[in-house]
């Protein structure tokens, strides 16, 4: 048998268990336990950002029931639509979908859906709900933090306001699922949050459960407008991509200092061979909550979120994600994207964009009703986002139009693949398009009634559930938000 190695101090032994505790409770933790007898991993990087993300407050427990919705023409997301279907759900699982009404316990609640539609709840990778509240007003602008040209330390989390009236409106528009993000000042403008859109009393009630990490991050003409007349800042396309550089090539030094520490870790209990060997033992190297984010980006364990509109800019960014050996996620807006179609394709980069805006600043000007048509047609993810807390709340029309945008340029798209571009597609931009996104069995029960076609403008939302709980019911709609309890005119 190998020798053991010697006691840990106190301590250390104190950091590991609250480490393992925290990271277990997040589903972040980088070991298992196989056996009594091994001995878990030292202290890393990742446990040390567990501590960051410790909860406060509990989830608000949610009521579910075994529900079966019968009748209703089923939309997938997943290449299968039923007329005149059924969808059945379970402790926040779909359990059956298909064209036939299942044999089931009877203690499922059956409802008829005739007449109905039924489709995954809707996800939209951009949001500024919560971080941007309503009312509009300065007090309430939380989104950039515009005091250095990269900011990759701070969090959406920490601005994000839970009583935000926007939220409730998005879930009537049936919205499930939101990334909250930093505003486009930045060229790093710090970390994303995935969440699930129930009432909690904070932000990170809300996260989505075991949904990884992301960062925003912007090229173009935003970040030069806010630092181009400010001093040591960089004021031009060429200036913006040497101090995203200059970030990463800090952030590559630190990574490797955590690479050292942790085989240093990784070898306590044989006697260090020289001194310095000894120190690397000894302590880890110091935080820095900047660099610690981009680490996790060239780890492949935070998302990266790009604010980017022209082609050459997005061409520009895969040189910077090549040369840091990083993949971007989803570039946002992306109003070129058509330009480059057959890149994003072949790289798996998802576009999120809009239907028809452009036109407001010199690099939306390329804009077209066709991009994400085009971007599908050539094998690529297309997304329609919202960026918008009024355009959050009729999603399913902006995949409409273009959807129809595509049809009449000659493109096959079917209704099944609009609906993707606001559900499987954002889904797969977040990172969790294996637990929802689309209607499969052992998936989330996250869906959508609909009153008619979710690609008519005269449909709406009629119940909506989030993890098969019901989250919103227009035949009798709660009002979520204390900001606007009180708030109606007294007959």
């Amino acid at each position: 048998m190998d020798a053991q190695p010697p006691p840990l101090p106190r301590r250390t032994e104190f950091k590991l268990v609250f480490a393992l505790l925290v990271l277990g409770a997040f589903g972040l933790a980088p070991w298992t336990a196989q056996g009594s007898e091994e001995q878990p991993e030292s202290p890393s990087l990742a446990s040390e950002e567990g501590r960051g993300l410790q909860p406060v407050e509990s989830k608000s427990e949610r009521e579910t029931h075994k529900v079966l919705l019968v009748g209703a023409t089923v939309m997938t997301a997943a290449g299968d639509v039923f007329p005149g279907g059924s969808v059945a759900m379970s402790d926040g699982q779909i359990t059956y979908v298909g064209q036939e009404r299942p044999q089931l316990d009877d203690d499922y609640r059956v409802i008829d859906a005739g007449g109905k539609w039924i489709t995954p709840g809707l996800i939209d990778t951009h949001s500024h709900l919560g971080v941007y509240p309503s009312p509009s007003a300065r007090a309430h602008s939380d989104g950039n933090e515009a005091t250095a040209p990269t900011t990759p330390g701070v969090w959406a989390e920490h601005s994000f306001w839970p009583q935000d009236p926007g939220i409730e409106r998005a879930v009537a528009g049936g919205v499930t699922t939101i990334q909250a993000l930093p505003g486009s000042a930045n060229l790093i403008g710090g970390r994303g949050v995935i969440l699930e859109l129930v009432p909690q009393r904070g932000s990170r009630a809300m996260r989505f459960p075991n949904a990884p990490e992301t960062i925003k991050m912007a090229c173009g003409e935003n970040p030069k407008r806010v630092y181009g007349g400010r001093k040591s800042a960089p004021s031009t396309r060429m200036g913006n991509l040497r101090a995203q550089r200059a970030a990463f090539l800090k952030a590559e030094k630190l990574r490797a200092e955590w690479d050292k520490w942790e085989e240093a870790q990784a070898n306590t209990g044989k006697r260090p061979k020289h001194r310095r060997q000894a120190r690397e033992q000894a302590s880890p190297p110091e935080r820095d909550l900047d660099l610690e984010t981009l680490v996790g980006v060239l780890r492949g364990d935070i998302l990266p979120q790009i604010h980017c509109y022209r082609a050459d800019d997005m061409l520009s960014m895969l040189q910077l994600a090549d040369e840091f050996g990083f993949s971007i996620r989803s570039f946002h807006h992306a109003l070129e994207a058509y330009k480059i179609r057959d890149i994003l394709a072949e790289r798996e980069v998802s576009a999120s964009t809009w239907a028809d805006w452009w036109g407001f600043k010199m690099e939306a000007y390329d804009g077209i009703e066709e991009n994400a048509a085009m971007l599908h047609e050539a094998g690529g993810r297309a997304i329609i986002h919202s960026d918008s807390a009024l355009g959050i709340q009729r999603l399913n029309q902006e995949a409409s139009k273009a959807m129809w945008a595509g049809r009449h340029a000659g493109i096959e798209v079917t209704e099944d693949d609009a609906l993707g571009w606001i559900s499987l597609n954002p889904a797969w931009a977040l990172g969790i398009d294996d637990v929802t996104g689309s209607l499969v069995e052992g998936k989330r029960a996250d869906l959508v009634v609909w009153d008619g076609s979710p690609f008519s403008v005269y449909s709406q939302a009629e119940t909506v559930y989030v993890a098969g709980a019901l989250t919103y019911d227009r035949s009798s709609p709660s009002v979520w938000s204390d900001y606007e309890i009180g708030q109606g005119v007294v007959r």
